[in-house]
C-alpha cells in the first residue's frame, strides 16, 4: 500500500518526536550484599534458593549472598556498611545495640525466621544427666561466643541449675570433647551439634537434647537484618527482598530436598543427604515450631520481644539496657496472607 504526501508527513513527524525516538529504559536492579550467619549449609537454602530461582531478580534486586562465620560477624558487617542486609541471631543484634549505643548505623531486624532459638544442651545418656538440674556442678563445653553458652544464665535461671564449670574450645572440637568424655555436656545449635556428634560415631539415640525452647526459654532466634541506611534510602528494596525471600522460603519448606540443590550449586563438596537433614531439622525445630505457628511466620509478639530484651541485658551484662523498639521494624513485612507459608504441622 502506498502512502500519500500527507500521510508521509505525519509519519515523519511522529518519527522525529522525542518521546518516540527515546528508548524505554528499564530501571537498574538495586544491588544488595547479604551476609549469612554461617557457612553454606542446609539452612542457607532459605536464601540461596530464591536467588537461584531468580525471585530477587524479578523483584528488581541484584542480591549477592555470602557465607559467614557467626551472627556477631554478620551484625558488625552490616553495621560497618560493607553489607546491606544479613542473617543473625536476635540476641547478638540486641547485644550490639546495647553495647554500642552511639554507633551511627545499628542494624535493625526486619523479619523473624527462627521463631525459637536453636540453642540446646547436649549430654550423652550414659552420663545420667537427663534433666537441666543434673547439670549443676558439671563441666560444660562450648566456644566462648556460642549462642547457647551466652544465654545459659537464662536457661539456668529458668530450670534451677546451680553453678557449672565452663571449658572453652574451638568449634570443631566441641562435639569431639563430649564424645571423648572430656566434658559432661555442651551447648550448641540443635541441627548442628547432633549431626556433628553422629559424624563422630555417636548414635542419635545415645544423645539427650535439651532444647532451650522446650525448657522455659522462649528466646527468638535468627532474624533478617537491614542497615538503617538501606531502610532510609531504599525502603522499597527492603520490602521487595522480604517478599522474594518469603516466596522462596515457602518452596524450601515444602521441598527441602530440592532446595538443597541451590546450596550444592554454591559449594560443590557439601554432603547433600546430611544438609537436607540439617535443613529439615531447622524447619521442624525453629522455623515451623509451635510458637511460630501461633505467632505467624516472620512476625514477633511485642511482650515476648520485651522479655527477651530484658533477659539478654542481664545475661550478657550489656553496657546499656536493650531497647526492644530499637531492634525491630516490622513495617516491611509482606501481608499476613503472603506470610502464610509454613508447611502442615507434623502429626
Amino acid at each position: 500500500m502506498q502512502l500519500n504526501r500527507r500521510q508521509l508527513s505525519v509519519c515523519a513527524a511522529l518519527a522525529l518526536a522525542p518521546w518516540a525516538v527515546a528508548p524505554v529504559l528499564a530501571q537498574p536492579a538495586t544491588p544488595i550484599k547479604f551476609q549469612l550467619d554461617w557457612r553454606f549449609e542446609g539452612p542457607a537454602a532459605l536464601f540461596l534458593h530464591p536467588a537461584a530461582k531468580g525471585y530477587f531478580k524479578q523483584a528488581g534486586l541484584d542480591v549477592t549472598v555470602d557465607a559467614g562465620n557467626g551472627s556477631g560477624g554478620a551484625v558488625t558487617r552490616v553495621a560497618s556498611g560493607s553489607y546491606d542486609m544479613g542473617f543473625a541471631d536476635m540476641a547478638a543484634l540486641m547485644e550490639f545495640h546495647a553495647n554500642n549505643p552511639d554507633a551511627p548505623n545499628k542494624p535493625v531486624a526486619v523479619m523473624m525466621v527462627y521463631n525459637n532459638t536453636p540453642a540446646a544442651v547436649f549430654t550423652l545418656k550414659k552420663s545420667g544427666i537427663t534433666q537441666p538440674a543434673g547439670l549443676t556442678g558439671k563441666k560444660l563445653g562450648a566456644p566462648v561466643f556460642d549462642a547457647g553458652r551466652r544465654a545459659f544464665p537464662i536457661f539456668a535461671k529458668a530450670n534451677g541449675v546451680g553453678a557449672v564449670n565452663w571449658t572453652s574450645m574451638d568449634p570443631p572440637l566441641r562435639e569431639t570433647m563430649l564424645a571423648r568424655g572430656d566434658v559432661d555436656a555442651i551447648t550448641g545449635f540443635s541441627f548442628t551439634s547432633l549431626l556433628n556428634l553422629e559424624a563422630r560415631g555417636v548414635k542419635a539415640s545415645d544423645v539427650n537434647v535439651m532444647m532451650y525452647a522446650n525448657h522455659g526459654v522462649k528466646l527468638y532466634g535468627n532474624v533478617i537484618i537491614a542497615s538503617p541506611k538501606l531502610i532510609k534510602e531504599k525502603p522499597e528494596a527492603v520490602k521487595a527482598f522480604l517478599q522474594a525471600f518469603t516466596k522462596g522460603a515457602k518452596e524450601v519448606m515444602a521441598n527441602p530436598a530440592a532446595a538443597i540443590e541451590s546450596v550444592k550449586a554454591r559449594d560443590g563438596i557439601v554432603n547433600v543427604p546430611l544438609e537436607t537433614r540439617r535443613l529439615q531439622m531447622a524447619i521442624n525445630d525453629v522455623i515451623a515450631s509451635p510458637d511460630a505457628r501461633a505467632e505467624g511466620f516472620g512476625q514477633v509478639v511485642p511482650s515476648r520481644l520485651s522479655l527477651m530484651a530484658s533477659q539478654v541485658s542481664d545475661a550478657y551484662g550489656t553496657k546499656t539496657r536493650v531497647s526492644p523498639e530499637a531492634v525491630w521494624n516490622g513495617s516491611f513485612l509482606p501481608s499476613k496472607a503472603e506470610l502464610n507459608v509454613l508447611p502442615p504441622a507434623r502429626k
